[in-house]
């Protein structure tokens, strides 16, 4: 059965798979920034009736022209018959698209993110046909972070910062760097990263911690101050709205008429101007009193 744990892991991947080049910069490991990024499918499924499904699968398009599949995979402990499973869909998937794969293991703890990371052969000792090599994600490197600002500025790698560091004893300070980095984006984006937290700490005592965060802090998208936010930012969206009118239709806008526009903070005054910027002969006609 899939944990709600592993499930968030990979969940973070695909929300935003540029966290993996992100990573890769900081922990100086050789791999080109992406130019585009695809999901692919993951079920490795042959006419044989065993079912073989990666977690997440990529492809990774770089400027250099070159290619690799990213498979991910999200491990909570030791198993055996892991190994094999990778060897397995390493070797199939290199065969089915011709590109060569990578294969990331992410981990929540030391112990486990040593041994995904051990060569695994296969073949006799005296002559190893194929060495299985992991690039595994634990909290041996994935970095910490503390910072608030540090933390907005990288939302799903500050996510995956917590759920790898979740036996930490920085797991309270990490995840409140979290929690004061979800306050500067939208309200949408930052229920799903508190959401894949929640999951990806599962039964971690760091669970309790933000669960608590989250009823504290969380009720910041309920505050005045953050209506007011997303006030000013509907209202700089619906001035920017009323500016492209007014330049699709070839009208000249002055720099007072720019400046009276875009310093409105009014819903209703705006939609007003922006009903009008569709048939004004001259941008000063929006500011024309009804009646004048």
């Amino acid at each position: 059965m899939v944990s709600s744990s592993h499930e968030a892991m990979h969940r973070i991947f695909q929300e935003d798979p540029g966290v993996f080049a992100r990573t890769f910069r900081r922990l100086d490991l050789p791999f080109p920034d992406p130019v585009a990024v695809s999901l692919m499918p993951t079920d490795l499924t042959e006419i044989q009736p065993t079912e073989r499904r990666v977690d997440t699968l990529l492809r990774i398009d770089t400027a250099s022209g070159e290619s690799h599949l990213l498979i991910v995979e999200a491990q909570g402990k030791r198993d055996p018959r892991k190994p094999s499973s990778w060897a397995y869909y390493v070797a199939h998937l290199r065969e089915k698209y011709g590109i060569p794969p990578v294969l990331l293991v992410t981990c929540q703890d030391k112990s486990t993110a040593e041994w995904a990371a051990r060569p695994y052969t296969i073949g006799p000792s005296y002559w190893p046909t194929l060495t299985l090599r992991a690039l595994v994600l634990g909290p041996h490197n994935v970095p910490v972070i503390t910072d608030p600002s540090a933390a907005a500025r990288d939302i799903p790698l500050a996510t995956l910062s917590a759920i790898t560091h979740a036996k930490d004893p920085n797991a309270p300070a990490i995840l409140k760097a979290l929690a004061v980095a979800l306050k500067t984006i939208d309200e949408e984006t930052a229920r799903i990263f508190a959401e894949l937290t929640e999951l990806g700490l599962g039964k971690a005592l760091a669970a309790e911690t933000w669960r608590h965060l989250m009823a504290v802090d969380l009720s910041f998208f309920r505050s005045e101050t953050s209506q007011r936010l997303r006030a000013e930012g509907r209202a700089e969206g619906r001035a920017e709205d009323i500016l492209l009118i007014l330049t699709a239709r070839g009208l000249d806008i002055p720099d007072t008429a720019r400046e009276r526009i875009m310093t409105c903070t009014d819903l209703d005054t705006l939609r007003t101007w922006l009903t009008r910027a569709v048939t004004a002969d001259a941008a000063e006609d929006l500011f024309i009193e009804a009646g004048a």
